[in-house]
């Protein structure tokens, strides 16, 4: 064969590779495989779609399952664009510099083995372990999550790799999206870590086309070399959670969740449905029935802080069958809400309303003591492990606040109630509004919350509520009112003896101060 017919094969094949990245990655890419050593890297199938996908779309995002080679294949990827384009800037950002880094050398080492003729003229002018940049002046960097980090690159490509575990990744994207805007992309892979987060968020809007993202979902048996008896010996060696964030791309299995994903499903599954009515302006009071007066209820309310990052929100539950029967979630000022509350309670067959009393809690409660409303909770200035006697001190000596007081103590106490009752499946709830804060409440640093960006305020409201009822409940039980708002400024009778006038010998009879009795039964609904 002549030198000029060698040449014109060559310039072909180069013409090729620059055209198609997966005959490039078939042909020329070599890995280092931890048993194997220098090899081929072999593109199955589904690889050279994803391959494909980064070369079509500007912006991919790729829920995945471990082990699938696919940062190896953003590695391939990256080395194409910079060898075959120049002024390339590709920014690698992982939760750790070190896992960032691995992304660089994988780069080196491909174009370390590629054959002379595809380096051509674009030798290596920076070559270290946090970058790597050719003639061309196209170069990959590798850096470590922070909140500025990128901020100092014109980014051509963006690299987030595991960027669900990436500490302040929406951040950093914020800063950077600005430079990609103009015509360069971002691939951001990861095994999900929950709901709620960025990723989760970014992946599920690019699924119904919310983004510029392609979604892109690999799951474990993508893989040919993995089957049933694959997937078995796997299970048995992790936790549900640990498979799902491992394997099943997953999102609500894999997260931190106070109440467990599968149990939410069956929710979904079994109560979920729209409100029978929608009320007040912007229809923001569910109602899924209407007030039964044979029943009682309890108006569990919880006040946005007023900053206007959360939300005023309350629930109305059937005490008996301990189900949820009406709800509400919005931005309204104090005053509209206080009257609201009042309104709603009343409707209810008079309800026990527990308001939440921090912050601006306050202004809500005044304005339903002006009202006038006889069944406001008021609840002990110390929460212990509480008897009869020791609640009838706190009573006589005025040692009670109107609302529900969480503090350090209680604040456990309702979240753990609240999961129990539906770990359990005695409380019944139907709001969608409801089961997306509860997907989205998590452990995070030792306590339960609201993942970043999302709000909790029905699932709080929901847990005083409930801690209220069976608070009050024990309390029952011993022959005590626990409602504040009907012993106010009366003269408790004391303990039923023989001297108690007969017609009045009812645990649940009080002084009216006017030398009379009053039943107070209907806190027993």
């Amino acid at each position: 064969m002549s030198q000029a017919n060698i040449k014109e094969i060559i310039k072909q094949e180069y013409i090729k590779c620059a055209t198609d990245p997966v005959h490039f990655f078939r042909k020329y890419c070599y890995i280092n495989h931890p048993t194997k050593g220098r090899v081929l890297f072999h593109l199955y199938p589904f690889q050279e779609e994803v391959l494909n996908d980064f070369r079509n779309n500007r912006f991919c995002i790729i829920n995945k399952s471990r082990q699938l080679g696919i940062s190896t294949l953003v590695a391939g990827f990256s080395l194409w664009l910079m060898l075959f384009n120049k002024d390339k800037t590709i920014l690698c950002i992982a939760t750790k510099q070190e896992t960032a880094r691995g992304m660089v050398e994988k780069v080196q080492f491909m174009y370390e083995n590629l054959p002379s003729w595809l380096k051509g003229n674009q030798k290596p002018i920076s070559n270290n372990k946090l970058s790597f940049q050719l003639a061309n002046n196209s170069r990959i960097v590798a850096t470590s999550a922070a909140s500025d980090a990128g901020r100092s690159y014109a980014v051509s490509l963006l690299l987030m790799d595991e960027a669900a575990f990436i500490e302040g990744v929406d951040k950093i994207y914020t800063s950077i999206k600005p430079t990609i805007a103009t015509g360069g992309g971002a691939i951001a892979l990861s095994s999900p870590n929950g709901v709620g987060n960025w990723f989760h968020r970014m992946y599920s809007e690019a699924e119904i086309g919310k983004n510029d993202f392609k979604a892109i979902k690999l799951p474990w048996h993508l893989h040919p070399d993995r089957n049933a008896n694959w997937e078995e010996r796997e299970r048995a060696n992790m936790s549900t959670r640990e498979f799902a964030q491992e394997y099943d791309c997953d999102f609500l299995g894999s997260g931190n969740s106070v109440v467990e994903p599968d149990l939410l499903s069956f929710y979904e599954e079994t109560y979920i449905q729209d409100p029978v009515e929608r009320r007040f302006m912007g229809g923001d009071f569910w109602i899924w029935q209407y007030p039964d007066y044979s029943k009682s209820y309890i108006v569990c309310a919880d006040v946005a802080r007023g900053d206007g990052s959360d939300y005023s929100a309350f629930h109305v539950i059937d005490t008996a069958t301990c189900e949820q029967v009406a709800e509400y979630k919005s931005q309204i000022d104090t005053r509209t809400y206080g009257n609201m509350l009042v309104s709603v309670a009343a409707e209810y067959n008079n309800a026990l309303l527990v308001v939440e009393n921090a912050n601006v809690g306050w202004d809500v409660i005044q304005t339903i003591i002006e009202k006038d409303y006889p069944k406001l909770y008021y609840s002990p200035r110390a929460y212990g492990e509480m008897h009869m006697d020791k609640w009838l001190d706190k009573l006589e000596k005025d040692q009670t606040v109107p609302g529900f007081t969480t503090s350090a103590k209680t604040r456990p106490l309702v979240i753990s109630k609240m999961e129990s009752y539906i770990r359990e499946k005695v409380f019944i709830f139907r709001s969608k509004r409801l089961l997306e804060e509860l997907r989205v409440f998590i452990w995070q640093n030792g306590k339960a919350q609201a993942q970043g960006g999302y709000n909790d305020d029905l699932v709080m409201s929901l847990g005083i509520g409930l801690f209220t009822r069976d608070t009050a409940m024990k309390f029952y039980e011993q022959g005590m009112d626990l409602n504040r708002a009907v012993v106010s400024n009366i003269n408790r009778t004391g303990y039923i003896g023989p001297s108690t006038p007969v017609g009045f010998q009812n645990p649940y009879t009080i002084n009216d101060g006017r030398g009379g009795f009053e039943d107070i039964s209907w806190v027993l609904g």
